[in-house]
């Protein structure tokens, strides 16, 4: 009966009976390829077969000491009130703010510590910026400083706003820089460069930090980007018992147990691998920078878990102590 209904097929449509048979061919050459280890497309693989992942590379990095944080501070942040920020420092430090520093000037600084003269000082800085910039001001950073400081454009210089977009300008350029001359020959990093938007009347949005880069004494530079961490939502454990937090009774019967109870789980809960649920976070994965994944679970996939953006490799969080 079957071969009564392809011959009629044949008759009517020997395209079909091409195409039946080159159909055949494809899937039972695929199937011989893949059987001799040829890469075969995953819609023709056996759901029995296991299926083998390529180990993620792993990128070796150099440890190094940071001597400088910054970030925003509190209070309102506009270009007529100003904006505090924050700076942390190992050692003395001074910070230098450039408002409607040039981009261009910017970009030949960085140019110039790469190439010419090594920027680690505020007079240096001066010096590669040529004065392409509205107003400077510097601030005094102690080593055991913790307040927030204030910069802001003097009334009298009248400007509210740096121009239409696009611009050629960056608001704020905030500068740290070590103080004392003999601690630049100790840290690795001798400057951190912080490009800061601050809103304005024309362009309102609100301020954060656009980029931060590190500055060595080798004339490299490397842009400081944030790592992504799993939300503590990923954690499948519950929370503690929000009455043991709340309840007066309980805090004044043992002040201390039921902060840490919360704060360990709210400390697990946000380094557990999204994974396995179990390993801590050891694992940062690239270019996405999401670290989400526990050492074993890296060498199962190929796509982050957080973002499905493909893996090209990865590095260690926290390298055990060799003995």
């Amino acid at each position: 009966m079957a071969t009564v209904f392809l011959v009629t097929l044949y008759e009517y449509s020997p395209l079909f009976s091409i195409g039946a048979v080159s159909l055949c061919f494809i899937i039972t050459a695929a199937i011989l390829l893949g059987r001799f280890g040829f890469h075969v497309p995953a819609i023709l693989h056996s759901s029995d077969e296991p299926e083998s992942i390529t180990p993620t590379p792993e990128k070796h990095m150099v440890q190094v000491t940071n001597p400088f944080a910054l970030d925003l501070g509190s209070g309102p942040a506009n270009v007529i009130d100003g904006v505090s920020l924050k700076p942390c420092c190992l050692d003395s430090c001074v910070l230098s703010c450039f408002w409607g520093c040039e981009v261009i000037a910017l970009q030949r600084a960085l140019q110039t510590h790469q190439h010419n003269l090594k920027l680690c000082s505020p007079q240096h800085f001066l010096q590669a910026l040529q004065h392409h910039y509205h107003y400077c001001q510097t601030f005094q950073i102690c080593e055991d400083h913790r307040e927030e400081v204030r910069t802001r454009i003097p009334d009298e210089h009248h400007i509210t706003d740096f121009g239409p977009l696009p611009r050629d300008r960056y608001p704020l350029v905030a500068v740290l820089t070590l103080a004392k001359e003999e601690a630049r020959n100790i840290y690795n990093i001798v400057a951190n460069v912080t490009v800061i938007h601050v809103p304005d009347d024309k362009y309102n949005l609100s301020a954060r930090i656009l980029f931060q880069y590190l500055l060595t004494s080798q004339r490299t530079m490397f842009e400081l980007k944030p790592l992504f961490m799993s939300a503590g939502a990923e954690d499948t454990s519950p929370p503690p018992d929000p009455e043991l937090v709340s309840r007066p009774s309980s805090l004044e019967e043992n002040p201390e147990v039921a902060g840490d109870e919360w704060d360990e789980w709210s400390e697990r809960s946000s380094r557990d691998c999204v994974i396995c649920q179990n390993a801590a976070v050891n694992r940062v994965l690239l270019p996405c920078r999401h670290a989400c994944v526990c050492d074993h679970c890296v060498t199962h996939f190929q796509h982050c878990p957080i973002c499905r953006a493909f893996v090209l490799e990865s590095f260690v969080l926290d390298r055990p102590a060799e003995p």
